[in-house]
């Protein structure tokens, strides 16, 4: 009980500073300012995701659906000729009919719009996130490490030409393994009795946070070893700065949560992309006076993913 109360006031003080770097959206505004190519990115994904996207949805729920409620009531109250309430199967005809057209509604444009969606979104985010890192390095906020003050030796001798790349590669695969594993096992907690929900949320926050700043390490080469240790070694952080991000889930229905998030999720990326976490992370070491515990949050995710590479030796030699 000791350990655990010595762990609580540096994790609610590390998870608050997380919380308020993400709410730092003004550097949206410092970001989009100082190019425009960026700046039409996030028009287009406010285009995209939230006029089109969710303007259907909108439309759907106050337009469409009202019509053929209307048009096909399933209510005897709501029939105009009352004499039809005897045949009950007329109002279960006119409830099947409403139900088949909102689902062709649904299969010929929102499934399709939300694949399309997702697409195009990825390409943006990686756009995104490369033009505010160039508008980062030009203007010296960060410009030599993507960990700021993190010890990551420079004098190590790192390997060049085919191998690099080899290593490269073995890195974006086995993290990509890496957090598709992850996804699956906080899905999974969530359905859990109980405590599920809970820690479904601080799951999705430290994912999406990962997520957000995975572009910010990719760009500055820090490799998976090192930003691994990092996140895991200042998780309350994070969960912190991921927590904005994952509150739509828990407010909306899954279509109208993904949209909300696909318009948050690129601020997100460029409020990490100017935020020095190491260094805001050491000044509050005075504040809090402890040492946060570093917690496996990938240890599952880790062992189920080297089993899998397993059954791919050229792959797991590149680890």
């Amino acid at each position: 009980m000791e350990s655990l109360a010595s762990q609580a006031k540096p994790a609610a003080v590390l998870w608050l500073a997380g919380f308020l770097q993400a709410a730092r959206l003004h550097r949206v505004v410092s970001f989009c300012a100082s190019s425009r190519p960026l700046s039409a990115r996030i028009a287009q994904c406010f285009l995209l995701n939230g006029f089109i996207f969710l303007g259907s949805l909108l439309t759907l729920k106050s337009v469409v659906i009202p019509i053929l409620s209307w048009i096909l009531p399933g209510d005897c109250s709501q029939l105009q000729e009352q004499h039809l309430c005897d045949h009950t199967v007329a109002v279960a005809t006119y409830s099947f009919l409403r139900s088949v057209l909102i689902q062709i509604f649904y299969v010929l444009w929102f499934y399709p719009l939300y694949i399309f969606s997702f697409v195009l979104s990825t390409l943006w985010y990686n756009d995104i996130a490369k033009r505010a890192l160039d508008v980062v390095k030009r203007k010296s906020l960060d410009a030599t490490k993507a960990l700021d003050a993190h010890t990551i030796s420079e004098s190590t001798e790192k390997p060049e030409g085919f191998d690099e790349v080899a290593i490269g590669i073995g890195e974006q695969v086995y993290s990509i393994l890496l957090l598709t594993i992850f996804f699956i096992e906080v899905s999974v907690i969530g359905y859990i009795p109980y405590f599920g929900k809970p820690m479904n949320f601080l799951l999705l926050s430290l994912m999406y946070a990962y997520y957000c700043f995975e572009y910010k390490w990719n760009f500055f080469a820090v490799s998976l070893n090192e930003r691994l240790d990092f996140f895991e070694s200042n998780w309350a952080f994070f969960a912190g700065f991921g927590s904005p991000c994952v509150l739509p889930i828990f407010f909306f229905s899954p279509l109208t949560s993904y949209g909300v998030m696909a318009i948050l999720y690129p601020l997100f990326v460029l409020t990490a992309a100017g935020t020095q976490a190491e260094k805001v992370i050491d000044q509050l070491k005075p504040s809090h006076g402890g040492k946060l515990q570093r917690i496996p949050v990938f240890f599952i995710a880790k062992r189920l993913t080297t089993q899998v590479l397993q059954l791919f030796p050229e792959v797991q030699k590149e680890q």
